[in-house]
């Protein structure tokens, strides 16, 4: 059956009507940064993928909202079971999720006997139910450090594999060809184009991006780190390798600074499928529901507790 929608109505009628059934419905809101501003703006809490699931499961309220992308709802929902978990769009896909299969990583297991598959948390919960750890880009380098494991099949990101692969080389790092669409077209020339322009600004790089211009990078890692690394630091300017979503959060925690993108195409189509209008429809029907198959949710379940269970002494961070 489709989805019925509500009679149209303007940006400040849809933020009033989406703060009034917070209240009413007891619905938490959660963004992740880069999805459209104005979400942003009327969300409970904003942050990165794996912060927002664990979030989930802290918040009173039973009925979560989650703006992001559709591997995000189902991170929640494998965290918070009893808790209805729904989404604007339960469409909008992340293209590097569905870059690796169950049947890959199988045909990789079979051919090691001493392997860690190690799944980016930016996964499906099929591939991390056939992973034996999930990371996320804060913890990745402490995780893979820590297992026993000599190889490592990381996936699917072949940057932040790469990454991984030049920070431990006793690690035997086996890499997908997997990669983040905005990331991957962050090209290092334009970089190395806005560094002499702006000598003095500081670089934020998201270990997503390609090897080049990662190194290039006075700061690599997750969104949040970045986001943390504005807060503190005194530079005059950013040059910002990621997503442009996070500049919104970025300009709030140092008004009067001036950020810059190296590419204009830093633009997750998919997270910008989040619209007001979707947002206040989501709450108004209480659908599009996240719903999974409980054995699924079992099995995605063990990597993430053996990644919460590994990070538990937070030694680094990227």
């Amino acid at each position: 059956m489709k989805k019925m929608s509500a009679p149209q109505m303007s940006d400040a009628e849809l933020v009033a009507g989406i703060k009034r059934m917070k209240q009413e419905k007891d619905i938490v809101v959660l963004a992740h940064f880069y999805v459209q501003d104005d979400i942003q703006d009327v969300a409970d809490y904003i942050g990165d993928s794996y912060q927002l699931a664990k979030l989930a499961t802290t918040t009173p309220q039973q009925t979560v909202c989650f703006c992001g992308v559709n591997f995000m709802g189902e991170s929640a929902k494998i965290l918070s079971p009893d808790k209805k978990i729904i989404m604007p769009d339960i469409n909008a896909g992340c293209p590097m999720a569905d870059m690796i299969s169950s049947d890959e990583i199988e045909r990789v297991k079979a051919q090691y006997d001493d392997l860690a598959v190690v799944a980016y948390v930016n996964t499906t919960a099929e591939t991390k139910a056939h992973s034996d750890v999930c990371v996320t880009s804060s913890n990745c380098l402490q995780i893979v450090r820590s297992l026993p494991q000599k190889n490592i099949y990381f996936i699917p990101d072949v940057n932040l594999g790469s990454y991984i692969k030049s920070q431990l080389p006793e690690k035997n790092v086996i890499l997908h060809d997997g990669f983040c669409c905005v990331h991957h077209k962050i090209r290092v020339a334009a970089v190395q184009e806005m560094i002499a322009a702006h000598p003095d600004y500081k670089i934020l790089v998201h270990p997503e991006a390609q090897a080049e211009v990662v190194a290039l990078g006075n700061v690599v890692g997750s969104t949040k780190v970045l986001l943390d690394e504005v807060k503190k630091n005194d530079a005059p300017g950013y040059i910002v390798c990621t997503e442009v979503g996070i500049l919104h959060q970025m300009k709030k925690a140092a008004p009067g600074k001036e950020f810059l993108v190296p590419t204009r195409t830093q633009t997750c189509r998919s997270m910008k499928r989040n619209t007001l209008q979707k947002l206040y429809d989501a709450m108004h029907t209480l659908t599009p529901e996240i719903k999974m198959d409980e054995e699924l949710m079992q099995q995605a379940l063990r990597p993430l507790e053996k990644m919460m269970e590994l990070a538990e002494s937070k030694v680094s961070t990227l």
